[in-house]
């Protein structure tokens, strides 16, 4: 019997004679969640909502004849959940595999998928986004904004086009390695290992954003000083002691603003405004 099990398991039936998830069905339920994780929030759910919505295909395929099974499957998928949307895919693939198992009448039990998404979808949002926010978005940012110079449309579209498929690349990819690691992600993900790899992000991710700063914003100052006898350009001073100082203090106010005043973003770009045309009247800039 036992090796009658193990063959049907290994032709793609579950122990309890079921088919396991076709390459179609897993690409439905990565879909559903990669399209749709911000299409309907709430502060009490947030991506939850999306979440029971993708699991929706493997209800009516696994629980079609056990009503109280399918509740309780959308029920658990519906709770509270928050994360980077294309790195966390992981955490769907992983989940993915657990409810599988489930359905196959293996000994997961239906506590587990909540318990994985509660204990990865905080790390999983610091390494999405310092993968995503940190590094990836601003090179791009910073690609398209060159093309767009003088006016071009090649920078937006550049933009729009490399991230429309590098997103869905990163979370398809995600996606089926969290499938494939199943549960035994978790000690990939939340090791010492991974600890070291997402500080070494951020910290890649810290010089990037100071490189594009450096390089894209353009903040000079016309005043002159004093130089013995004669008069000198400042900018020419603050450059031969700390080049790009300028645009250093405009980040640091900008990131003060954000971070420490929690202004809007709308707000600060009104206050950023209404301060450089104040100074450049006044002849500063």
């Amino acid at each position: 019997m036992a090796t009658e099990t193990t063959d049907m398991t290994q032709q793609g039936v579950g122990a309890n004679g079921k088919p396991r998830l076709t390459n179609k069905e897993l690409n439905t339920i990565w879909l559903r969640w990669a399209f749709t994780h911000l299409a309907s929030m709430s502060y009490e759910k947030l991506q939850g909502h999306a979440y029971a919505w993708s699991y929706i295909p493997f209800a009516n395929k696994y629980y079609a004849d056990d009503p109280e099974a399918k509740r309780r499957l959308l029920v658990r998928h519906s709770v509270f959940f928050n994360t980077e949307p294309q790195t966390g895919q992981i955490i769907n693939g992983i989940v993915t595999s657990l409810e599988e198992n489930i359905a196959l009448g293996g000994e997961v039990s239906e506590e587990m998928p909540n318990n994985i998404k509660a204990t990865l979808m905080g790390p999983l949002a610091g390494i999405g986004d310092s993968i995503i926010q940190g590094i990836i978005v601003p090179t791009l940012l910073s690609i398209g904004m060159s093309l767009a110079n003088g006016g071009s449309p090649l920078g937006p579209l550049f933009y729009i086009v490399a991230y429309g498929i590098l997103g869905p690349v990163i979370s398809f990819i995600s996606y089926r390695t969290g499938y494939k690691l199943g549960v035994g992600a978790i000690d990939v993900i939340v090791g010492e290992s991974a600890r070291r790899i997402m500080d070494a992000f951020n910290v890649l991710g810290i010089m990037v954003v100071g490189a594009l700063a450096a390089g894209n914003i353009a903040l000079t100052t016309t005043l002159n000083i004093p130089f013995g006898d004669e008069w000198q350009p400042l900018q020419t001073t603050l450059d031969g002691v700390f080049p790009a100082l300028l645009p250093l203090i405009a980040v640091l106010a900008t990131w003060w603003m954000l971070g420490k005043k929690q202004y809007s973003p709308t707000k600060v770009i009104v206050i950023l405004a209404v301060a450089i045309s104040v100074l450049c009247v006044l002849g500063v800039f």
